[in-house]
């Protein structure tokens, strides 16, 4: 109380009262966590295993409870441990997956092949003239969907009809692919390999076939190109031709205009134009820039983190020889010192220095300070800027990957590999059934 007296500066207090706000309510979160998993396995970092009483435990022995995530349910559907409703959903499950796997064949096959001969006599209508996707749901006639879905409920409820007796899925009159009355599984670890591989293949298949029917709904085909989505909130405006000039402003943003963001640099294959919590979908140039540059600067670091990881097991400074690896560096001198160090030289040369180096252009673009190309871009052309963007988006997601592990196991990128490698081998060989 009273230690340091009342601030007088404004701004910084309401600056402090908000930090403190927010920092109170992520205690709030992180204290209701950590009571709630004391009180299920005896501490507030205690693992899985610990928490003998979890009726979850019920269902960890099924099919299905692979690497990596285990027993992975999120919404904890199966926390009442009925056995009678696992079964359900594991019925539904296996049927949704099969559906989705045949699904997806049937979006990839007619790329390639259709059917010769007429789907519809009367009507004239060839296979080869019913469109590939959700465009065939108008052109194949009502009779043809009707006969479809009655031979469906035909197979559902008079071929493969589920014996309470037998594992879910598990068809008397089904062998190897539900081919009726084909050859059967063997028993014993290989029918449980191929099991388990149908289940991980089947969720795939749900995602990507939910996918393939999304895109396909929004560009006209499930290989369709970002540039078929013409009614995209993304796009704003769809006369826009890239403008260099329109790019370029200073560090701090600049004047704000109609543009295409779809059309700037960073919009590469597979992906294309990259946004799906559409940041970009508001306030027009001036945050398109905001945040361009942010990315540039986080994927820079990020590329130079990675380096640097790489590098430490081999080489140190003079006088860091003894610094722990990776994050602990930061916990002890001489490596929080020199992190001090550095993190006031950035702070210096990002408020004093590439400020004013990026005026007048394009954000993230320095110039050439140094004339090392003889360029009127200084060598940062539009292939160099999309191979910097590249590179750093995946050295973001590479050294959030890194740090994190290296924080949890103490390992250093290289012996983090290693000790992947039979996770890694093991996950293979229960998702793909012709793994050896």
């Amino acid at each position: 109380p009273n230690g340091s007296g009342p601030m007088r500066d404004e701004e910084g207090r309401k600056r402090k009262l908000n930090a403190e706000l927010a920092n109170g309510r992520l205690a709030m979160m992180a204290i209701i966590g950590m009571f709630f998993q004391d009180g299920l396995t005896g501490s507030a970092w205690g693992d899985w295993s610990l928490y003998v009483g979890s009726p979850l435990r019920a269902f960890e022995s099924e099919l299905g409870v692979q690497a990596p995530f285990g027993f992975w349910d999120p919404l904890g559907l199966s926390k009442d441990g009925d056995a009678d409703a696992f079964r359900r959903r594991r019925i539904t499950e296996i049927k949704h997956g099969r559906i989705s796997m045949l699904a997806c064949l049937g979006y990839i096959t007619p790329e390639y092949f259709k059917w010769p001969g007429y789907c519809s006599t009367s009507e004239k209508l060839a296979f080869t003239d019913i469109p590939n996707g959700l465009a065939a749901l108008e052109k194949v006639p009502g009779a043809g969907w009707t006969q479809m879905f009655l031979f469906g409920g035909l197979i559902e409820r008079g071929l493969y009809v589920q014996d309470p007796s037998r594992a879910p899925g598990d068809f008397e009159n089904g062998g190897v692919l539900g081919v009726p009355n084909g050859s059967n599984l063997p028993d014993g670890e290989a029918k449980t390999k191929k099991l388990n591989a149908e289940l991980a293949n089947g969720r795939l298949a749900m995602m990507a076939i939910m996918g393939m029917m999304f895109q396909d709904g929004l560009t006209g085909s499930a290989w369709g190109s970002w540039d078929l989505y013409t009614d995209s909130p993304l796009r704003a405006s769809e006369d826009d031709a890239r403008d260099i000039s329109k790019v370029a402003r200073s560090a701090r943003g600049g004047a704000g205009g109609t543009f295409d963001p779809a059309a700037q640099i960073g919009a590469t294959a597979p992906l294309g134009f990259w946004d799906p919590l559409g940041f970009t979908s508001k306030g027009g140039e001036e945050n398109f820039l905001k945040l361009r540059g942010a990315e540039l600067k986080h994927g820079r670091v990020a590329m130079l983190a990675i380096i640097g990881f790489l590098g430490q097991p081999s080489w140190r400074f003079p006088g860091f020889e003894g610094a722990p690896d990776g994050v602990r560096a930061l916990t002890e001198a001489p490596g929080s010192t020199g992190f001090a160090c550095l993190f006031l030289l950035v702070g210096f040369f990002e408020l004093r220095i590439l400020a004013d180096l990026e005026e007048e252009n394009e954000p993230g673009n320095f110039g050439d300070p140094f004339k090392m190309i003889k360029t009127q871009s200084g060598g940062y052309d539009e292939r160099w800027r999309n191979l910097e963007l590249n590179n750093g988006r995946l050295a973001m997601v590479g050294a959030i990957g890194t740090i994190t592990a290296n924080w949890y196991t103490g390992l250093d990128a290289y012996q983090q590999w290693q000790a992947a490698k039979p996770a890694t081998i093991a996950f293979i060989k229960t998702t793909l059934w012709f793994a050896p």
